[in-house]
């Protein structure tokens, strides 16, 4: 009976239940994410059809409709309209009849059969050895990233065929029987976009040398069919506008992110431009195909193909936001030694894929030369210099694991709900956690701006109604102390001019201030108290959508004095300039008073002098004075505020349990091994 449990049952039966409830997760998990990309391919059917004739499919329209360049006689390339080979040209112009009859749906849905497709082959791509769980989540998790991603939602609002050649590659590699099929795809994709003849250096080195030619001779045939059909265009093409530099939008603009629109958007331009962007691109190529062939004989080829198509958009002449698929697959690529540096390649290059460059860093003009290129620098960075683990290194299936914290004793035994939300203690990589918070705070920003119709009468009408609710409350709860200290404020001037910098000067500094001494003092405690003020300001934008209400400077009637602001113009509906950069509306609850009171608690908690905790209860003490004495903030919103900080600190003690009190743990142990690079 070793063997049987208490019940008599054999012990296998446990594990066999425990395996089989793992499966159902699994299968559960795959549904989901299948959903997830049904959804999102269906969002941007909706968003491509439901838009406007002659705001969609714009290029397609451009290429095929009743004038486009493919219908008229003369040059393609007569209004630089047409940035394609004129082998795209050839091919695409027997196309134009039924093309032109199915602008809307034949060719948004063929362009969707295509992203899947690249999906599941990116997918079944994967470095071996893959676990069963990666080899059934990864083709939905590819898909629903390609949908999200900014070159696929570019390319069904355009109504380009930038997918095709990205595909022909993947298919070319990891798809096609025999090197000379596989090189036929390979040159037909770098007849459509010549820069990806790259990959024919690539499949020599890697001594598909069958391949390599098949690539090179069917890229001159398709190359010498069209020149010998249009030699007008050809000649156009590949000399006058060399290789298709100068077609489209202006070389300079933020979309072309290529090293030569890079140079052009720095000042330089002439002979030196080009001298430097050929020595530049040269010696990228030759760095990113040899960083390509260590890959590929360390069976990542994947990884290989990506990181050549990144180099092919750094070379190329212009590289628009359509054709910067390749860089979304260098996130198949391993990088860090430990646990918690795992995810920040992933999530770097997820992130410039899918959110725009104003999201992903601020509007800082020491900043523009970083913004103006993030895709190219990620695509730059990916071919030269990222340094993606091989997978000889121990720490490509094994990085060194994440400390956490002991279990400690919480009131209730549901808490927390699920066993692996514990709490960690090493410190977060600091370039994911200014992503985040970056990325976070941005969409914070949009959210709070659009959470009400403040620039219109209707949205001014509920707001200044909904603080005509809150003041006859604070009237009854004998709380209406706002008017009061507002004018007391404003007859004692250095008292005002105090008051005033606080509101304006403490908000972002002192929270910011605060993570900073936790992150590097206190990483166990950082995160935590990260999550809490997270989950405090998700809180707050709900209030903000369901209750818009207008602060005491913004109620006409009531007589109060704006002395950060100065004087409102009531019969302007925005008031001014400042509706366009915050909404005035998002009163209700005051993350002022809110934020200020996660800074008091925080260093109350865990500063270790009886001065410093002093300090930290005072700060939100003068931030509730700041905004009821500028008339910025009703009583009632800082109770707001309070209530859902109270509620952020409620949410991470459920999910992760109460704070473990240990010192010693919060160390993060040394790697004992030195990761191996490829």
């Amino acid at each position: 009976m070793a063997n049987a449990d208490h019940g008599g049952r054999p012990a296998e039966g446990f594990g066999a239940t425990a395996a089989g409830g793992a499966r159902t997760r699994l299968r559960a998990a795959r549904l989901g994410l299948w959903l997830i990309a049904a959804v999102l391919a269906a969002r941007q059917v909706a968003v491509v059809v439901a838009t406007p004739r002659g705001e969609r499919l714009t290029d397609l329209e451009t290429w095929v409709g009743p004038n486009g360049v493919l219908q008229v006689n003369g040059s393609l390339y007569d209004s630089a309209r047409f940035t394609g080979t004129p082998f795209g040209g050839l091919v695409l112009k027997p196309l134009t009849r039924s093309a032109e009859q199915a602008l809307g749906w034949g060719w948004t849905f063929g362009t969707l059969l295509l992203v899947a497709a690249l999906g599941l082959v990116a997918a079944r791509a994967l470095p071996q050895p893959v676990s069963r769980r990666t080899a059934l989540l990864a083709a939905p998790v590819a898909i629903s990233l390609l949908m999200l991603s900014l070159p696929v939602r570019n390319t069904l609002w355009l109504g380009q065929t930038s997918v095709i050649p990205v595909l022909l590659v993947l298919l070319g590699c990891f798809a096609a029987r025999g090197q000379r099929t596989s090189g036929l795809l390979i040159g037909v994709a770098a007849a459509f976009q010549p820069t990806l003849l790259l990959f024919t250096p690539l499949l020599w080195c890697t001594g598909r040398r069958r391949a390599a030619l098949a690539t090179g001779v069917t890229f001159a045939a398709c190359t010498g069919l069209a020149w010998s059909v249009m030699p007008h265009d050809s000649h156009r093409y590949w000399v006058h506008h060399m290789a298709g530099a100068g077609l489209g939008g202006p070389a300079d603009d933020l979309a072309n992110q290529s090293l030569h629109g890079a140079l052009l958007r720095l000042g330089l331009n002439g002979p030196p431009e080009v001298a430097l962007f050929l020595s530049l691109g040269a010696a990228v190529a030759a760095l990113a195909l040899r960083r390509a062939v260590r890959y590929f004989r360390d069976g990542q080829l994947l990884l290989a193909v990506a990181v050549t198509g990144c180099a092919a958009i750094v070379v190329s002449p212009t590289a628009w936001q359509h054709q910067l698929l390749w860089v979304l697959l260098t996130v198949v690529g391993r990088v860090g030694a430990r646990a918690c540096d795992r995810y920040v390649w992933p999530v770097t290059v997820v992130l410039v894929m899918t959110l725009s460059a104003k999201t992903m860093l601020p509007d800082v003009e020491s900043l523009h030369p970083l913004r103006d290129n993030v895709v190219l620098l990620a695509a730059l960075a990916a071919a030269t210099a990222v340094p993606f683990l091989s997978r000889a290194s121990p720490f490509y299936r094994s990085p060194t694991p994440t400390a956490y914290a002991p279990a400690a004793a919480a009131r209730s035994r549901r808490v927390p709900p699920v066993p692996y939300l514990r709490r960690v203690l090493t410190r977060p990589n600091l370039l994911l956690e200014l992503l985040l918070i970056r990325v976070t705070y941005a969409a914070y920003s949009k959210v709070r701006l659009a959470a009400t119709g403040g620039s219109n009468s209707a949205g001014r009408a509920e707001a200044e109604g909904n603080g005509m609710q809150v003041y006859d409350v604070e009237r009854v709860l004998h709380l209406d102390i706002e008017r009061w200290v507002n004018h007391t404020v404003v007859g004692i001037g250095w008292l005002r001019d105090f008051f005033d910098q606080y509101y304006t000067s403490f908000h972002f500094a002192v929270p910011l201030a605060v993570l900073a001494v936790l992150y590097w003092r206190r990483p166990g405690d950082y995160r935590w108290a990260r999550s809490a003020l997270g989950f405090a300001t998700l809180l707050a934008l709900v209030g903000f959508w369901l209750y818009p209400l207008a602060p005491p400077r913004l109620m006409p009637t009531l007589g109060f004095i704006d002395t950060v602001h100065g004087t409102q113009d009531f019969s302007q509906p925005d008031y001014g300039t400042l509706t366009a950069l915050t909404n005035q509306y998002a009163a209700m609850p005051s993350l002022h008073f809110g934020w200020s009171l996660w800074c008091g608690v925080v260093i109350a908690v865990l500063a270790t002098r009886w001065w410093m905790k002093a300090l930290g209860l005072l700060h939100p003490l003068l931030t509730l004075a700041s905004i009821v004495a500028t008339a910025n903030h009703w009583v009632l919103d800082a109770a707001g505020g309070a209530v859902v900080i109270a509620a952020g600190f409620g949410i991470v003690y459920l999910l992760q349990g109460p704070r473990a009190r240990t010192v010693a743990a919060e160390r993060e142990p040394a790697p004992t091994r030195k990761p191996v690079h490829g």
